[in-house]
């Protein structure tokens, strides 16, 4: 009994281990977004986002909205609903003191379309448009007979003045006064910490950022209809329509840096990044054309082969026509987990406490630890973008194996996605939550890398430049390649339900054996998939290019334009991914397959004929040589076999 117990748990301890090592995977990642719900929690309390937009008076109301009260300054808590726009007292005369403007500041309804140039037209103006450009304690009617109402109402005379578009300030349109206010404005707006540039920018165009989005959604959705119900004619117009849009997008993007750069009103920071930013986009646009055309170029010959690959993945779709589905259910929460990270950046980004000064007015000071708090939130954002896509990955991979490993072709297992999100969900968690940190690892050095080139490459030599950039590429490539490790190690867990590691080092073992095989095959397949993404950003950023062109206001819409690009490959590569994470699951299983029967009756190939086919053909167009046999395929006696599950 005492030997049968021991070899009992010999036999349980793998299970056992795998079990604790993904618990504690789980605890971590639980743990990490407790300290993110405490960041939510302290953006929520101490932020206000609508201050970077909507502006605020000198007595703590943000105009536009109903406020409430700041202890001590007893003007403050007003309901500026209907008070939109931010007017100076002395707008003609205005100082910059530590990023503060000196002049008193008020919430009005409208601004002064006219000069006003007694009390009696501010009284007439505040009739007549229920602008009241006096300080709120002030009645309309005491305007002419208040002994105060040289201190509590604007210089005159009172310029005319028009709404600024993103900042929503009364901006004074007599010459002499402009003047004085813009160079003002954009020291203000040049001395901001970039951050809050950036904040301004996304707020801005939240508008365009969303239409945007959606435009994105559609174009992933139209390619991945266009890859189930693909044909040669689709394919040849799928290449015609990137070849396209990289060259438009490159031409469009070339044309307006030359239009920024040429316009003679570019002072402030904000459009001058808009310039080096256009700059930046052009060349990476115009090396990405060159590079991909040349491939094109290349892989033309195997176009034939593409189409049969996506038939054949077609073909196992068809089988589980839910799998179609499931990039809207990761559409889904990444674009709730996003508008959720947004929303607490923007918080983040305006925490600062309200204080009160001489005369019951206000100031906002920033509240320390703010930046550390910014760089938790970004990792945040890395690993769970990471989480929720592997989970998917591991989804469809899962679906694959289980209708792959089954023998009668005919009768598809039933509910197979649903079945594979609860084998997920019940035992596989731990693997998601650890291959998405090891790729949040890698990049985080990136980013710092990226973020300390941005800062110091004004000051450093060329030989520092060119070490940064390596450093840079090299951390590109090892995330690549654990991105393309981590999908296989997936795919194995899916298969035999071991842990990561184990995963991960079962699946070298097997694509070491054939990769010459299943790269020749795979390869011009991904770089399809490769092309689709590219059509939908090279689009979707035109379509940016178009709206952001049209609204050149005080903003940085290069920014927001990132953001959107980034957006769209993110849910390209999510719809997309069904077909490459579906075609590389499929070959893997098939290497197993090969290595572990042998086609005989008792142990039959679980594959169908026209599977075996086509990699044969393929491997013949690859090497140049004569048929042969699939013998190549299997591996050698001493080598770790793998036991799919039936």
């Amino acid at each position: 009994d005492s030997e049968d117990s021991v070899s009992e748990l010999r036999e349980w301890r793998p299970a056992i281990y795998r079990k604790c090592t993904d618990t504690l995977w789980l605890l971590l990642f639980f743990l990490f977004w407790a300290g993110l719900m405490f960041i939510t929690g302290y953006a929520v309390m101490a932020g206000a986002a609508e201050r970077l937009v909507l502006g605020y008076d000198s007595f703590g109301n943000i105009c536009g909205k109903k406020n409430t009260p700041v202890k001590g300054a007893p003007l403050s808590g007003q309901d500026m609903t209907n008070k939109k726009y931010v007017f100076f007292l002395n707008s003609c005369n205005l100082e910059m003191q530590s990023l503060k403007i000196s002049s008193l500041s008020l919430c009005v309804s409208s601004c002064p379309q006219e000069q006003l140039n007694s009390l009696e037209d501010l009284q007439s103006f505040a009739r007549n448009n229920g602008s009241c450009l006096c300080v709120y304690n002030l009645n309309i009617s005491s305007y002419t007979v208040s002994p105060k109402a040289a201190e509590l109402c604007p210089t005159l005379p009172v310029p005319p003045s028009k709404s600024f578009p993103l900042f929503n300030r009364c901006v004074p349109q007599n010459p002499e006064c402009y003047s004085k206010y813009a160079s003002v404005l954009i020291s203000m707006v040049n001395e901001m910490d970039v951050f809050h540039r950036i904040l301004s920018g996304i707020l801005a165009g939240r508008d365009t950022v969303i239409g945007l989005s959606v435009l994105a959604l559609a174009f992933s959705f139209v390619v991945v209809l266009t890859f189930r119900f693909i044909r040669t004619l689709l394919v040849h117009t799928l290449i015609a329509l990137v070849v396209f849009g990289l060259l438009f997008v490159s031409g469009v993007l070339w044309w307006l840096y030359y239009d920024y750069r040429k316009d003679p009103s570019t002072e402030l920071e904000t459009e001058k990044e808009n310039v080096k930013f256009l700059l930046g986009y052009a060349i990476f646009s115009t090396i990405v054309t060159v590079v991909l055309l040349s491939l094109m170029l290349v892989l033309r010959k195997r176009l034939q082969f593409t189409v049969q690959l996506f038939r054949i993945v077609g073909k196992i779709i068809g089988r589980i026509p839910f799998l179609l589905f499931q990039p809207l259910w990761t559409f889904l929460f990444l674009t709730v987990f996003w508008v959720f990270w947004v929303a607490v950046l923007l918080s983040l980004g305006t925490a600062g406490a309200a204080q009160t000064t001489s005369g019951g007015q206000v100031e906002y000071r920033a509240l320390s630890g703010i930046c550390y708090m910014a760089w938790y939130h970004f990792i945040g954002l890395i690993w769970t973008s990471e989480f929720i896509l592997a989970c998917q990955q591991m989804a469809i991979a899962g679906a694959v194996v289980t209708c792959y490993f089954n023998r009668n072709k005919n009768s598809p297992p039933p509910c197979p996605v649903l079945s594979s999100i609860s084998i997920l969900f019940c035992y596989h968690l731990g693997t998601a939550v650890k291959g998405s940190f090891l790729i949040t690892i890698l990049r985080i050095p990136r980013i710092v890398l990226l973020y300390l080139y941005s800062i110091l490459k004004q000051k450093e030599s060329t030989c520092a430049k060119c070490l940064f950039k390596c450093c840079i590429c090299w951390f590109w490539c090892q995330e690549n390649c654990l991105r393309y490790f981590n999908q296989y190690a997936y795919t194995t867990t899916a298969i035999n339900g071991t842990n990561f590691c184990t995963s991960a080092k079962d699946a070298v073992s097997i694509l070491a054996k054939n990769s010459a095989k299943l790269a020749s095959i795979t390869c011009f397949g991904d770089f399809i998939l490769f092309l689709g993404k590219v059509f939908v950003v090279c689009f979707t950023v035109f379509g940016g290019l178009m709206a952001f062109n049209y609204h050149r206001e005080l903003q940085a819409w290069v920014v927001p334009l990132l953001l959107v690009g980034f957006f769209a490959y993110l849910m390209s590569h999510s719809f997309l991914s069904v077909f490459e994470v579906t075609a590389d699951a499929m070959f893997l299983c098939f290497a197993i397959d090969m290595e572990t029967n042998d086609g005989s009756a008792e142990k039959p190939y679980f594959m169908d004929q026209e599977l075996l086919t086509f990699v044969s053909q393929s491997n013949k167009l690859t090497e140049g040589q004569n048929q042969r046999s699939m013998r190549p395929f299997q591996g050698n006696e001493d080598g770790m076999e793998l036991q799919p599950m039936v």
